[in-house]
Formats: structure tokens, C-alpha cells, sequence
């Protein structure tokens, strides 16, 4: 079906309510929601934002699970002309805390299971106003449906273009702290694509009767991104609260669910259930998935279990999401070079290998991947020389990533230029790890790398320099890290050794304390 040219976000949801009124949109636990309700009830949380003193390019923020109301949300403050801003629940509060004030948010909506813990910390949240209960009135916070429809569902009509921010996503930080990518209603949206059918490749494509699962959480680009996919193509999403591999496999069967994105790591966690085999999958045309490359023997598994077709997905928070793919008649059971590959750019995207300097390297050189596209970010939030060194003068983003393509235009990912570590489809930042560790009693030095994990892609590893005299154990040094940072950031693992490596400059040299664990493996990341 032909998708609209959509210029704004706001714009999705007013042109589906005319073209589809009756249609759903969202099923989420029970709860059925049509585009024409979904437009209406959008338009009155607009109205009560606005009569909260909201203002254009103000942020909202938001720390909650999976839910049709975060979406609902998410397009009222678009058509408020305010940004919104997910904030990662799994977070530790202080972090939580940093990133509510940095983003500016006055307003915060929060969900059942934070309700208490935003009670309980509520003076740590500087600039806070107002937090509203997005499911019923809870710790003395009013209740999100209550106030929503006291006001009218009489669009706003604020002015805003394909340049305005729309929504803000915080990435971890190299340096400890995260960064807020702004991105615009024309990154999200790819508002200049041709989205006429007969350019889009059949996994592109989504018919009238496709219904896509919103699995992965919103304060991903994966989650947020794919629940507007949904809403952009004029389909139907079943939205997950969490990642559950026993209620997806309930949710697939219930709903007749055609379309998924997930990380290989929840590919796998679902293929291992005893029931796998035992649900219809006869709906499914494909599986997306991103964050890390698949396995071979789980590639293998999921086409016997799935019986679809799979894509391989590559893109970045600070790219709006996927900006290449690897389709599915490259994926061969039987494995093969380019299923090593992240695949080619999309329309409408430019990718290169570059050196140092920024110039373009041939086919089969190592470089930094480049990416210059409409999806890009405007910018990371307040952080003008961050910006400055991620995205040149003529709009080509540095990834991180150092890669090579090939003779056929395959890009392939060979290391991370910033040490990122991805494990189970998150990010994590060695310096952020490393200074939550250091404060130890006993620790004289650490370093933390990424190393091969069969069920998470990376793990990640901290190795430990003991002062003189102190003695540790493993478990003391996770302990400690749990208490100031995320789990999912902790290191799995510990080794203690005598000095880290380190070049005359005196920086870590990371690779060489990677490099036994990655020891003959082609892709030096997970």
C-alpha cells in the first residue's frame, strides 16, 4: 500500500484517523485502541500539556515500561510541539535523576512499576514539576487518563517543521556521562524517502493486514522506532510491557503477528522455550534484528523453528535507527561471506569507509564507517564539541565502528573505534564501568572490555590492578559496581592481574587485553 510522504510526527496520526479511523492500531494487554482514538485522545493530552505551560521544543519526559499510553504520549507532545524523552529504566536513580534534569524536562510521566521509586526520590529530580501516573493515580500522583480527558480533543495546531526536535534519546557516555540525541520529525520520519511500493524490497513492504510486535523497550531506538514504523505504514501493533519469551510466543499465536524486530539475544531466549515448536508461525513473513550479528546455529535454529524470512538490521540512536540491511536471500543456512556483513545502506543513505582524516578508503581497507543521511541527528543535546567530532561540515556522521566494505558494496563491522561494548542488545561504555569501579578500596587500577558471550553477544569483563597490601574477590568488585550503576553494566566477570597495558602516552591498550578472548574469531565485536 502506498505509505504518505509524512513531514511531521503529528501529522501520522491526523492523516490515519482520516484514512483509517476504525482501524487498531494498538493492542496492549487488553486494551484495543483505534488510529481515530488514538488521534483524539493525542490531541487531548496535547491540550493538557500545553495547559501545564509546556512550550515548544520544551522536553517531556518519561520512565516506564511498554505501553500504548507511551506512544499516546509520545504523539501528544509532538503535537505540542514539545520533545519526548524515554528514560532507561534500568537505570541506577542517580542516572535516572542526571538525565531528567539534563534534557530540562519540567513534566515527567512515569509507570506503575516507578511510581515509588519517583515518590521516593522525587527531590533528586531537580526541575520536576509535575509527575503524572500514566495507570491510575498512584503515590499521591494524578492519575494520566483522568487528567488527559478533562480537556478538549481539538488539535492544537502548533507549527512545526521536518528541522523542529521531536524526540530525545540518551546513548551511554564515553566519557561516564550520557548524551542526549536530538532527533528531528525528518530523521524519524525519513520524510523525503520515496516510499512508493514498487521501490520497497518485500521485507520493506507492510500490507493492510500486517501486524507488527513492539517488543524491544521504548527507551530504545528499537522500541520507539518500531512502534512508529507500525504507525507510519497504517498497521497494527501488539506492544509487549517487557520482554516475556513465553507471552511473545502467546502474543504471536493470539494476534497473528507478521512482522518482529528483536535483538539475537531474545531470538534465542525464545527458540530455547519447550513450546517453541508447538506455535503456529504460519503468519510470520519476517524477523528483524539488530545490535549484533546472529550465529550461524541460531540462524540455523530460528529458520526451523520460524519457518521466515530473517533481516539483519544495522543503525544507531544517532541515525534514527536502521540505515542498512542484510535482506533475507542472504541469509544462507549453510553460512556465507555476506552474512558477515551488516549488508548494504537503504535508499535515500550514504555509507563509506574513511581514514583519520575523513577520506574514503577502498573496498577491503579498515576504517571508521561514515554515514550521511537524512535520519542523522541534529545534534547531541548541549553538547556542541561532541557534536562537532561525531558529524563534519557536510553532514557525514563518524559511527564508532571501523569496518571495510566489499568489492559488491557490503559494509562489514570489524571493531569499535569507541570501545563500545554491546551485550544483549545494550550499550555499554568501559569508562562509565570503570568509574563506578575505581572508587574500590582495594583497586589500584582497572580497565573493562567487551568479550565473548555465546548468549549475549559481549560480556562485559573488568580487569582489576589490586593496590599493594588489599585483597579482593570477584563478587566484591560486582557488588560494589551494582550499587552505582545499572546491572546490565556490571561487569559478568573479573580478572585480577598485575599492571594493565598501557603505550607511552599512557593510554590502556584496550585490544591487547581483548585480544585473548576474541582469538580466532573474524569480527572482533560481538
Amino acid at each position: 500500500m502506498k505509505v504518505p510522504a509524512f513531514q511531521r510526527i503529528a501529522d501520522v496520526a491526523r492523516i490515519n484517523a482520516r484514512d483509517r479511523p476504525s482501524r487498531i492500531l494498538f493492542h496492549f494487554e487488553g486494551r484495543a485502541t483505534s488510529y481515530a482514538d488514538f488521534d483524539t485522545n493525542s490531541g487531548r493530552t496535547a491540550n493538557a500539556l500545553i495547559a501545564l505551560g509546556l512550550k515548544p521544543d520544551d522536553r517531556v519526559a518519561y520512565l516506564g515500561k511498554n505501553s500504548d499510553f507511551y506512544f499516546e504520549l509520545l504523539m501528544g507532545v509532538a503535537k505540542a510541539g514539545g520533545v519526548m524523552t524515554p528514560v532507561n529504566w534500568r537505570l541506577a536513580v542517580p542516572e535516572i535523576a542526571w538525565i531528567i534534569e539534563n534534557c530540562g524536562a519540567r513534566i515527567l510521566f512515569v509507570g506503575p512499576e516507578f511510581t515509588e521509586l519517583v515518590a521516593a526520590n522525587r527531590s533528586a529530580m531537580h526541575g520536576v514539576d509535575h509527575v503524572i501516573a500514566t495507570e491510575s493515580a498512584a503515590s499521591g500522583f494524578p492519575d494520566y487518563r483522568a487528567w488527559r480527558d478533562s480537556f478538549a480533543d481539538t488539535d492544537p495546531g502548533i507549527a512545526r517543521d521536518e528541522q523542529d526536535a521531536v524526540i530525545q534519546m540518551y546513548t551511554s557516555g564515553t566519557t561516564g556521562k550520557p548524551k542526549g540525541a536530538v532527533l528531528t520529525n525528518g530523521s524519524v520520519l525519513r520524510s523525503q524517502l520515496d516510499r512508493d511500493p514498487a521501490l520497497l524490497a518485500d521485507w520493506e513492504r507492510w500490507d493492510q493486514d500486517d501486524v507488527g510486535l513492539v517488543a524491544m523497550p521504548c527507551f530504545h531506538i528499537g522500541g520507539t522506532g518500531y512502534g512508529i514504523t507500525v504507525m507510519t505504514n497504517g498497521a497494527t501493533g501488539v506492544i509487549t510491557r517487557e520482554f516475556d519469551p513465553s507471552a511473545v510466543l502467546d502474543l504471536i499465536a493470539a494476534h497473528n503477528i507478521s512482522k518482529i524486530f528483536m535483538v539475537p539475544a531474545a531470538m534465542q531466549i525464545i527458540v530455547g522455550q519447550p513450546r517453541a515448536r508447538e506455535v503456529d508461525f504460519s503468519r510470520l513473513r519476517h524477523i528483524a534484528y539488530g545490535a549484533s550479528p546472529i550465529p550461524l546455529d541460531l540462524l540455523r535454529q530460528c529458520i526451523d523453528v520460524f519457518q521466515c524470512g530473517f533481516v539483519q538490521m544495522y543503525g544507531m540512536t544517532e541515525t534514527s535507527g536502521t540505515i542498512a540491511a542484510l535482506p533475507p536471500e542472504d541469509h544462507d543456512p549453510a553460512g556465507n561471506e555476506r552474512m558477515r556483513s551488516v549488508g548494504k545502506p537503504l535508499r535515500g543513505v550514504e555509507m563509506r569507509v574513511i581514514d583519520p582524516d575523513g577520506h574514503p578508503l577502498p573496498p577491503r581497507e579498515i576504517g571508521e564507517i561514515a554515514i550521511r543521511a537524512q535520519a542523522n541527528m541534529r545534534e547531541y543535546w548541549r553538547r556542541p564539541e561532541a557534536t562537532a567530532a561525531t558529524i563534519d561540515r557536510e553532514g557525514w556522521l563518524r559511527t564508532g565502528d571501523a569496518g571495510y566494505t566489499d568489492e559488491d558494496g557490503y559494509f562489514y563491522l570489524h571493531d569499535r573505534v569507541k570501545d563500545m561494548i554491546i551485550s544483549g542488545g545494550e550499550n555499554v561504555y568501559p569508562a562509565e564501568v570503570e568509574n563506578a569501579i575505581y572508587g574500590h578500596p582495594a583497586v589500584a587500577d582497572v580497565a573493562v572490555v567487551g568479550v565473548p558471550d555465546a548468549k549475549w553477544g559481549e560480556a562485559v569483563k573488568a580487569c582489576v590492578v589490586l593496590r599493594e597490601g588489599q585483597a579482593a574477590e570477584a563478587a566484591d568488585i560486582i557488588g560494589w559496581a551494582r550499587e552505582r550503576i545499572a546491572g546490565y553494566k556490571c561487569p559478568k566477570s573479573v580478572d585480577f592481574i598485575a599492571a594493565l597495558p598501557r603505550n607511552p602516552s599512557g593510554k590502556i591498550l584496550r585490544r591487547e587485553l581483548r585480544a585473548p578472548y576474541w582469538e580466532g574469531r573474524e569480527r572482533q565485536i560481538g
